[in-house]
């Protein structure tokens, strides 16, 4: 099969390292090639009440390495009496990403997803990259086909110890961005806020953007 036979996927997703807590956001819009396949997609999913990812890549594969870490991180749970940190979770699913790019498959499981979330009085932001790779973040980072103009952003206004509403404004306008040139982002932004109380929805705002 030819890498033009499988059906590109398309996002926008930022996390960003703030003063006392980790942001996290995504546009809503799901593609097929240049189909729309959804516009109410949630591209930034709960995996318990400390920690959050953001998603990018094949839909099926994603959904499936989520249900996977969820469990894992449950059984892990169970197995040593108490909750794993956000580093053992950040390493338990690059071992998943990783073996699943590497299994034989007709159609490429690739996935990539940021990770946020909070432990012992600290909050911690990842990168878990589509390769199996795993990388601390220390300021922000962006994924997806819209990192590019996200980036710009980002670069450009980001500035440590931001505050937790500076870190949602900025999240909100690197998702913006992209959506205004990137047409596999759209339709919408969701951020949600991990801190050392836990993980909230902080913001949701429906953008009506059109792939021209």
């Amino acid at each position: 099969m030819k890498d033009d036979d499988v059906l590109k996927t398309g996002t926008t997703t930022i996390g960003i390292l703030c003063k006392d807590c980790v942001v996290l956001a995504a546009d809503k819009r799901a593609t097929a090639g240049h189909f729309i396949a959804n516009k109410k997609v949630d591209k930034v999913v709960p995996i318990n009440d400390r920690m959050v990812l953001t998603t990018a890549g094949v839909v099926s594969d994603i959904q499936l390495l989520i249900k996977i870490l969820k469990a894992e991180l449950k059984l892990k749970s169970i197995r040593v009496d108490r909750e794993p940190s956000v580093k053992e979770a950040a390493n338990l699913m690059t071992n998943i990403i990783y073996n699943n790019i590497r299994k034989f498959s007709a159609i490429p499981g690739v996935t990539h997803f940021l990770l946020g979330g909070s432990d012992a009085n600290s909050v911690h932001l990842y990168d878990l990259f589509a390769d199996g790779s795993i990388t601390e973040i220390d300021d922000f980072v962006a994924s997806g086909s819209g990192s590019e103009m996200a980036y710009g952003v980002l670069e450009s206004q980001y500035k440590k110890d931001l505050s937790e509403a500076e870190g949602v404004e900025l999240a909100m306008k690197g998702v913006n961005a992209a959506m205004q040139r990137d047409s596999a982002s759209g339709e919408g932004i969701d951020v949600y806020v991990v801190n050392k109380s836990g993980v909230r929805k902080a913001a949701h705002k429906k953008v009506n953007t059109r792939a021209e």
